[in-house]
């Protein structure tokens, strides 16, 4: 008897208060709770009138729809700050996005917005849907509204300087990293997006005060060392590349990458031995890469090896055959041009490649331009080089 003297009015409390709000925002959404708890005390109701004693389903099934669902909701409208019907809308905006249909997504997010205009929820969703339909501007805007809404959420801020970045809208992309990387420097996913846009756009400066105020947050992040070496490539300021890229050589060895640079600027550097060295460990590592094999065939040109320079150039091109047409042209294949076997059509060759970001291609192509003037010289330059740089090496110990 106490059981139901409590069930009754607790349940009889939490009608009247969704009752109330129901009056309140002049919603109909409330009506789906109201009705559930209807059922639940209906039965309950049933049970005293015919004086029968349920069993234990029926109880628990009472105890659900009249005191639990109802009291979890309002104790999510409170705690979260967030009406039911927002939820509620929410929820079957979300239910439609996830069965694909966008345009009933949207109708629940615009009726509830409408409503609500001050909705961070339905903003935010809202924003999620534009951005499964790929309309980033829209998107982007959605975003916005929402970050207003709730300014402390980093990662929404986040999403929208992506969003910005992919709708070609970076200075305002820009501006939202920095902004979040104020508020939490050592956030990385912004660093690493900021990074990407300025290096994209040329700003090779800032890209690397961004990464190195990342490297305090991030000191043995191999990302960052691989980065600071092929923005300092970009500035043709290879002592300095090399010595990102080797930091990130040391992080992860079995990268191929950062080896494959170091070999470029060492074959700039006028460095055979070194060069060498490295396109060597390049093929140590997880992928393997025709441009090892071809760098290492202009090494053994300049070192007088036609032999080892035409074995490594067919591997090359049996790896890359678009490779062919390229050593054809070079200078300094000249005296094997003739031993390099043609490749089969593109199309029935299987290759092997890595894959490599447009930013890494473009510090390597850069570096491929720059290894293309060492193609024209000879054996005594390259000589005279290494003289030039043992001398600058020797007087700079003497000084220090």
């Amino acid at each position: 008897m106490i059981e139901k003297i409590i069930f009754n009015l607790l349940a009889f409390a939490i009608f009247i208060i969704v009752f109330g709000r129901f009056i309140k925002k002049n919603d109909t959404s409330y009506v789906y709770i109201l009705g559930l708890e209807f059922i639940g005390i209906v039965i309950n109701f049933i049970e005293l009138l015919v004086n029968i004693h349920l069993n234990l389903f029926f109880r628990i099934l009472i105890y659900i729809l009249s005191i639990i669902i109802p009291g979890i909701i309002l104790l999510i409208e409170y705690k979260k700050k967030i009406d039911f019907p927002e939820m509620f809308n929410i929820l079957l905006a979300k239910i439609a996005l996830n069965s694909g249909n966008t345009d009933k997504a949207k109708e629940y997010l615009f009726k509830l917005i409408n409503k609500y205009p001050e909705s961070y929820m339905g903003h935010k969703t809202l924003a999620e849907v534009y951005e499964k339909e790929e309309k980033y501007s829209v998107a982007a805007d959605e975003y916005m509204r929402a970050s207003e809404l709730n300014n402390k959420d980093i990662k929404l801020n986040y999403k929208i300087a992506k969003l910005l970045n992919k709708d070609e809208r970076p200075e305002e992309a820009i501006a939202v990293l920095q902004d979040i990387l104020k508020k939490k420097p050592e956030y990385y996913d912004a660093t690493n997006l900021l990074g990407e846009i300025l290096y994209s756009n040329e700003r090779y400066k800032e890209a690397i005060n961004v990464y190195m105020n990342a490297l305090r947050y991030n000191p043995g992040n191999y990302d960052l060392y691989y980065n600071l070496g092929m923005v300092y490539t970009m500035v043709n300021d290879f002592q300095r590349a090399k010595e990102f890229y080797q930091k990130a050589a040391e992080i992860n060895s079995l990268l191929y990458n950062a080896k494959l640079s170091l070999g470029q600027i060492a074959l700039i550097a006028g460095d055979l031995e070194e060069a060498e060295q490295y396109f060597k460990e390049s093929l140590k590592g997880e992928d393997v890469e025709a441009g090892s094999y071809y760098y290492l065939s202009q090494v053994a040109i300049l070192k007088g090896d036609k032999e080892k320079a035409t074995n490594y150039m067919n591997i090359a091109v049996e790896l890359d055959p678009k490779i062919y047409k390229k050593a054809q042209k070079e200078v300094v294949f000249t005296p094997i041009k003739n031993e390099i076997k043609k490749p089969e059509k593109e199309d029935k060759v299987e290759k092997r490649r890595t894959k490599l970001l447009l930013k890494e291609r473009k510090a390597l192509n850069h570096l491929s331009q720059t290894c293309s003037l060492i193609s024209t010289l000879n054996n005594d330059d390259i000589t005279m080089m290494k003289n030039i740089k043992e001398k600058e090496i020797e007087q700079k110990e003497r000084q220090d």
